[in-house]
C-alpha cells in the first residue's frame, strides 16, 4: 500500500516539541533531553510507519536532540567540573529557539483576535453560541484535538493491540483503499449511537487496515466530514458525523 498525505497541521518541528512541553507539562527553561527526545522520535516513527511526509526538518531537528542527550550523558573528570561550569549548556540554543517560537505563536494568536475584533465591524454571518450556552449551563466544551493528539492515540492504540512486535503468524494478505475505509467510517458513524469512541473504529489487528483506517480518518477530519472531541486531555477521543457529510 503506498498512500503518501500531507497534513497542514505539521507547523514544524518546533512546534511539535512545543506540544510535548505542554502535553507532559515540562519546563521549557530545564528539558529533560532524554525523556523529550523518545517522545519526539515515537512520533517520527509514527509518521514514517503511517507513510506520512516527514520533511527533513523533523529529521534534523531529532539529530539535534540526540547530538544534546549524548553531550549530557557523557562522563566528567573531576578536573573539568570547573571548566565546565564556565561552558554554555547544551540545551541553551534550544531553549532560546523555543522560547522565540512560543512568542511568535503567541503574537500569532492576538493578531487573529485582532483580526476577529476588526471583523465585528462588518456584516457576518450567524455565530453559532452553543458553546457560549454549554459553559453557562455547567457542561463541558471539548478541548480542541489536533493532528499530535490523533498521533497519540493511534500510538496507544497500536501498544494495546501489540501489532508493533512482528508474530510469527501465517497471514492472508487483505487490500482495502482509503476511499473504500472512508465509506466504511461514514457507514459506522451512521449506524447506532450519535458518536463512537477512536478505538470503535480498529476492529481489526492486521496493521495495513489499521494503518489505512487511520489515514482515513485523517482524510475525513480535511474534508470536514467528522468531528473530532475529547472532553480532556489524555482522555477518550470521540468521532461523529458532521453536518457537511
Amino acid at each position: 500500500m503506498q498512500y503518501n498525505i500531507k497534513i497542514d497541521a505539521f507547523e514544524g518541528p518546533l512546534d511539535l516539541l512545543l506540544h510535548l512541553i505542554h502535553r507532559y507539562e515540562i519546563d521549557i527553561y530545564d528539558i529533560p533531553v532524554a525523556v523529550i527526545t523518545e517522545q519526539y522520535v515515537n512520533y517520527i516513527h509514527t509518521m514514517k510507519e503511517l507513510q506520512l511526509d516527514v520533511a527533513s526538518e523533523y529529521l534534523v531537528m531529532a539529530a539535534t536532540l540526540l547530538a544534546i542527550k549524548s553531550k549530557m550523558l557523557l562522563p566528567k573528570h573531576e578536573e573539568e567540573w570547573i571548566e565546565e561550569e564556565l561552558l554554555e549548556d547544551p540545551r541553551q540554543e534550544l531553549m532560546e529557539r523555543l522560547l522565540a517560537y512560543q512568542s511568535y505563536k503567541q503574537a500569532a494568536v492576538q493578531l487573529r483576535e485582532k483580526e476577529q475584533e476588526r471583523a465585528q465591524l462588518f456584516t457576518r454571518e450567524p455565530v453559532d453560541f452553543t458553546d457560549y450556552q454549554k459553559q453557562e449551563q455547567g457542561e463541558y466544551i471539548p478541548v480542541d484535538v489536533t493532528l499530535y493528539d490523533m498521533l497519540a492515540a493511534f500510538q496507544k492504540l497500536l501498544r494495546r493491540k501489540k501489532v508493533q512486535k512482528p508474530l510469527m503468524t501465517k497471514i492472508v494478505r487483505q487490500e482495502i483503499s482509503i476511499e473504500k475505509r472512508m465509506e466504511e467510517i461514514m457507514q459506522q458513524l451512521e449506524k447506532g449511537t450519535s458518536k463512537k469512541r477512536f478505538d470503535e473504529l480498529f476492529e481489526t489487528d492486521a496493521r495495513e487496515i489499521l494503518v489505512t483506517s487511520f489515514l482515513a480518518i485523517l482524510e475525513l477530519m480535511k474534508k470536514k466530514m467528522i468531528i473530532i472531541e475529547q472532553e480532556h486531555n489524555f482522555e477518550d477521543i470521540y468521532i461523529m458525523k458532521s453536518q457537511y457529510a
